[in-house]
């Protein structure tokens, strides 16, 4: 969880080998005033002080482990969470400007949340299950505005979709996606012989096998070999319109019929021609 403050330069004051090291760490960073915190926020601002934005965003880690306690819910490892959140964090320390009249605090919880949401949205269980602003409300919301841990009921499900401004069939589907069962890719060690699991019925990727890999590299490489030959036995102006026109590096443009008629001093009809004549001989060489 400390790889995007390492990456920033922001180190914290104890070793942080594990999770409850780490919060240990955390808490320890004394709190700033809000004196403080303006004349750090300024110096950010106007001087681009690196120093006052570690003090700012070490002061203010404890607040990113509070909210990730918050999602531990969804099965995701707190450490993650927090490492999101520390990256909304740093955000919001960049952001900020202390002469709106609000306190750091209240400002970062929204970047805090924005960067553990999106994070959920795309590990829980590997699966998309919210894609309108609607559906990621009705996620984040459905776990606390149910009763118990039993299906919900049609009264239920009527009441949150006219909560939450959707569906009643959406609260259901979302309902089926959040409860289902983790289906695992490859059979367990207890399983029998006889079972199957779904990695028996995907598709192979054979292009990465070696044999695959050194056949298109030789492929490849006849190919490049064989447009080489070909070229070679093009006379000097064929040769120079087809590579002009056609063999042109990455971020290059190719040259122009009548750029070229202008270079050689003919016309752009007589360009095409040597340049169909050119290919046609390069085409029966290839063959």
């Amino acid at each position: 969880m400390t790889n995007a403050l390492a990456l920033a330069g922001f180190n914290l004051p104890a070793a942080t080998g594990s999770i409850d090291a780490y919060i240990q760490a955390a808490n320890r960073v004394p709190m700033l005033s809000e004196e403080e915190e303006k004349s750090l926020a300024r110096r950010l601002r106007d001087e681009g002080d690196v120093e006052a934005a570690r003090q700012l965003v070490t002061s203010h880690l404890r607040l990113v482990i509070a909210i990730a306690r918050g999602y531990l819910g969804y099965g995701l490892p707190h450490a993650d969470l927090i490492q999101e959140g520390n990256i909304g964090l740093m955000k919001a320390v960049k952001r900020y400007d202390p002469d709106r009249g609000v306190r750091l605090v209240s400002f970062a919880i929204h970047w805090i949340k924005a960067e553990m949401h999106e994070y959920i949205l795309k590990n829980w269980r590997l699966v998309k299950v919210a894609t309108t602003k609607a559906q990621r409300k009705l996620f984040f919301n459905l776990r606390s505005m149910k009763q118990g841990f039993n299906t919900l009921g049609p009264d239920e499900v009527q009441h949150i979709a006219k909560t939450l401004g959707v569906k009643p069939e959406e609260v259901m589907e979302m309902e089926t996606r959040m409860t289902g069962q983790d289906i695992a890719l490859e059979p367990g060690v207890d399983d029998d012989e006889d079972s199957y699991a779904p990695i028996a019925y995907l598709a192979a990727d054979n292009s990465v096998e070696p044999s695959m890999i050194l056949e298109r590299q030789e492929r490849d490489r006849m190919h490049t070999t064989g447009l080489m030959n070909a070229l070679a036995g093009l006379d000097e102006r064929s040769r120079d319109i087809v590579q002009r026109r056609w063999l042109v590096e990455d971020g290059e443009e190719a040259a122009t019929l009548h750029e070229l008629a202008d270079e050689y001093g003919v016309s752009a009809e007589r360009i095409r021609q040597i340049e169909a004549k050119a290919m046609q001989k390069m085409k029966a060489h290839l063959s």
